[in-house]
């Protein structure tokens, strides 16, 4: 994050680069970096003549870098956007390579290279590493969530509650767009300086109070297995609001952070957890050996193979989820 953070402030300081290569898996900030850069560069007035929006599918190299070698005519930039360039043919790229490697001092291009990092080998990548700049993204990990959400709440002013950014954090996971979008209509519903609570995300993010993701670990964690069982009925019940491969990964890294507290302690930063949860997850672990965690993480990725047609024998998401959790509460 701190590479995208730095790109960030040098944009706001106008400080830009002729040629910029966006990829990686995480698109919040591939699609954070191009905003500020159009923000700054074009206007409404230069946009039909200084800026030009390219398609990685119908896009041909040899029209990118004739756009490119433009001179602008109201702004002080040429502007050129490549959206889904993962869709070019790879024999596209040596070509912008060539361009890359003396970029024209009055254009901007921006290539944005979605879903997988790009290749450091091709020539492109080494093109741009010297003459622009090249920046790789990767979604957060498990620990990185929660401070984040909490981050982007204070740069909205926004006030939060553990439990709220907990909450978030377990229900959507690491859809930073997603978490982006539901954190601005929070920001619009809550009045001025009002804690945004569990009640809030309850209401406005459409989390029911007992049944969801976060209550299941709970459950699970604290030994209740009647409870734990009546939530993955309301779960398998409404499938379109918590899809089975949202709880599985949820439930996948709450043993995780189980594990982490069980070999290096009660570290809230280590494992991504509110201070406030600390002492549910030392009870939730102190039910665990080691061995036991691990087995249960090895459970979950089977169920996960399984809903994803590997091994499964006439199996849906209610049977994967039910077998799942008669063999946590064997362990």
């Amino acid at each position: 994050m701190q590479a995208f953070f730095t790109l960030l402030s040098k944009i706001q300081k106008e400080e830009f680069s002729p040629f910029y290569l966006l990829s990686g898996n995480e698109s919040f900030y591939i699609d954070a970096i191009l905003k500020a850069l159009t923000n700054k560069l074009v206007n409404e007035a230069s946009r039909d003549f200084d800026y030009t929006l390219f398609y990685g599918k119908e896009a041909q190299a040899s029209e990118i870098v004739e756009t490119a070698k433009r001179y602008p005519m109201l702004s002080n930039y040429n502007v050129v956007v490549v959206k889904e360039a993962q869709f070019m043919h790879v024999s596209q790229f040596d070509l912008l390579a060539a361009y890359a490697e003396n970029p024209m001092p009055q254009s901007v291009v921006v290539l944005c290279y979605k879903n997988k990092a790009f290749d450091k080998r091709k020539k492109l990548y080494k093109a741009v590493e010297k003459s622009g700049t090249v920046l790789t993204v990767k979604p957060l990990y498990d620990n990185q969530l929660v401070p984040w959400i909490s981050e982007q709440a204070r740069n909205l002013k926004l006030q939060m509650d553990p439990v709220a950014v907990e909450l978030l954090a377990v229900y959507i996971g690491a859809n930073l767009s997603r978490l982006e979008s539901e954190l601005k209509k929070l920001k619009l519903v809550v009045s001025q300086g009002e804690t945004v609570g569990r009640e809030h995300i309850e209401k406005h993010i459409g989390i029911s109070r007992e049944f969801n993701s976060f209550e299941l670990q709970k459950a699970i964690g604290l030994g209740q297995f009647s409870k734990a069982f009546q939530i993955i009925q309301y779960l398998n019940r409404n499938p379109k609001e918590h899809p089975l491969v949202l709880t599985l990964a949820t439930l996948h890294s709450y043993f995780q952070k189980l594990l982490v507290l069980k070999g290096v302690g009660s570290d809230p930063k280590k494992l991504g957890i509110s201070p406030y949860f600390i002492k549910e997850y030392e009870a939730a672990a102190r039910r665990f050996s080691m061995r036991q965690l691990t087995q249960a993480m090895e459970y979950i990725t089977q169920a996960d193979l399984k809903s994803k047609g590997v091994d499964a024998v006439n199996q849906g998401s209610k049977e994967i989820l039910e077998g799942l959790l008669l063999k946590l509460f064997s362990l």
